[in-house]
């Protein structure tokens, strides 16, 4: 018993758990608060009432911004859509058919009644409902209620349902990639549980998220992330327990170069001062821009004034001198620790590298992918997967010209992802008439060995020992 009751607990919303909130084609991704105002879609609520209830349960917002559980729905119509028209040759959208006004709607939402009841006031008091077709009918009613019912979806975060909510909110962030070109690109990386995979990616972190949801918390993730540090907003969405963290290690692009030939110093200080030019020297900036402006009061000229108001200055202004200079210290030495949290990150992710015998490597970025790729590639061991994303496939054709030169990869391929949905009602099934352009192109391959030990005399070394022979028998 104990053993379902922890197995249904996982099925229930928790308090501090990342859930997706969905109202018909928009999601947005949020975290369970009590007593914090959720806005999504122009409408504020708490979601205090969905903890302990299962994921996909549908909510009413009602008064007070309160959630209540809807009571599950009769399979049967409503009585006004039995009777149901021949055509709709003859109905006029002249606005007129509807006798309730915008205050009148007002007036019942005021009054307390829920989306579904207005739904209904609606159909009863529209003068050319009964004359339309059954298929019309459900059309209306449809649009009606998604104007009008104010009902949330909680669902649990997966990785389809978080591309679906990046690409349909803002698909800039993740290159544009849709759902089934990322189910792809883990499925040609065969991302699995226990293997090692390197990720460089600038999706926001859906990506990495995608690819430690696959492996289930089992194995060892390194992420390749260029600039000061990663991006991880995508893969914090998905909510991840802390042993999924542990198989997460984090390597600066800027240091593969120096991995490879051997250089990298991981036990030095400084490891960091190339990232730190472009952030770090900024704090540096501001401090001499207030040295200077201290040196500027303390000019020669007034030199004696500076000593005098030093001399006789008043207990406040030393408390807050004393202050300042602790300020100092506790900044000094946080950064001493991230410092050092970052040298013994870096070690580790550079201990995992060091191998070359990674299992598979996946590339979606908004930069060109090509030297990133051909200095990636070199830590796959031989016969590993490696697939490449781009929303343009140009700079896929020179990865592709590129590993047919060097060499060491077979198997290459360079597809794109194709998809549309299909309305499937019963004697009205079509494809939707909108649909995406396009999903992006994917290059994958196979790694192999270089052929370069030599196992004995090649093919073109052994036909001149035959023909010494020959000349040897003639001039005998």
């Amino acid at each position: 018993m104990a053993d379902n009751g922890d197995n249904d607990s996982q099925h229930r919303v928790n308090e501090g758990d990342y859930v997706v909130l969905k109202r018909g084609d928009i999601y947005k991704a949020v975290q369970i608060q009590k007593k914090k105002k959720t806005v999504f879609e122009k409408q504020w609520f708490f979601l205090d009432n969905a903890v302990g209830e299962l994921y996909g349960t549908t909510f009413e917002v009602v008064t007070g911004g309160i959630l209540q559980p809807r009571k599950p729905k009769c399979v049967e119509s409503s009585a006004d859509a039995k009777e149901a028209g021949m055509d709709n040759r003859n109905i006029l959208d002249d606005g007129k058919s509807q006798k309730l006004t915008r205050d009148d709607i007002e007036t019942l939402k005021e009054q307390g009644l829920k989306g579904q009841e207005i739904v209904q006031q609606l159909i009863e008091n529209s003068t050319t409902f009964r004359d339309k077709t059954e298929f019309a009918q459900e059309k209306y009613i449809k649009k009606k209620k998604k104007k009008y019912e104010n009902s949330v979806m909680v669902l649990r975060p997966s990785c389809r349902v978080l591309a679906m909510m990046y690409h349909g909110r803002e698909p800039g962030k993740i290159c544009h990639l849709r759902y089934d070109t990322l189910a792809q690109m883990l499925t040609l990386g065969n991302i699995h549980a226990g293997s090692k995979v390197l990720v460089f990616e600038t999706c926001a972190g859906l990506v990495l998220g995608a690819v430690m949801e696959r492996m289930g918390g089992y194995g060892s993730v390194v992420q390749m992330y260029p600039g000061g540090g990663p991006v991880r907003a995508g893969m914090e969405s998905f909510g991840f327990p802390s042993r999924f963290h542990d198989t997460l290690h984090e390597f600066p692009i800027c240091h593969v170069n120096a991995l490879l030939a051997g250089a990298l110093d991981t036990e030095a200080k400084d490891i960091d001062a190339d990232s730190r030019q472009a952030n770090g020297d900024k704090s540096n900036l501001t401090q001499t821009d207030s040295e200077k402006a201290e040196s500027k009061e303390c000019s020669p000229d007034t030199k004696d004034q500076c000593m005098e108001t030093s001399t006789s200055t008043d207990p406040a202004a030393d408390k807050e001198r004393e202050e300042r200079e602790k300020l100092r210290e506790i900044r000094g030495q946080e950064k001493k620790v991230k410092m050092e949290e970052k040298r013994k990150k870096l070690a580790a992710a550079a201990a995992v590298l060091e191998g070359r015998n990674a299992d598979g490597l996946v590339i979606a970025s908004r930069f060109h992918p090509c030297p990133v790729l051909l200095g990636l590639i070199k830590f796959l061991a031989p016969s590993r997967p490696f697939v490449v994303y781009s929303q343009y496939k140009e700079p896929l054709i020179e990865c592709y010209t590129k590993l047919r030169e060097q060499g060491g990869a077979v198997s290459l391929r360079l597809t794109d992802s194709w998809i549309r949905h299909y309305q499937v009602l019963p004697n009205r099934t079509h494809p939707v008439l909108l649909m995406s352009g396009g999903g992006g192109y994917l290059l994958s391959g196979t790694t192999v060995a270089a052929d370069t030990p030599k196992m004995g005399p090649t093919r073109g070394e052994e036909p001149p020992p035959k023909r010494l022979k020959l000349t040897e028998t003639t001039e005998g």
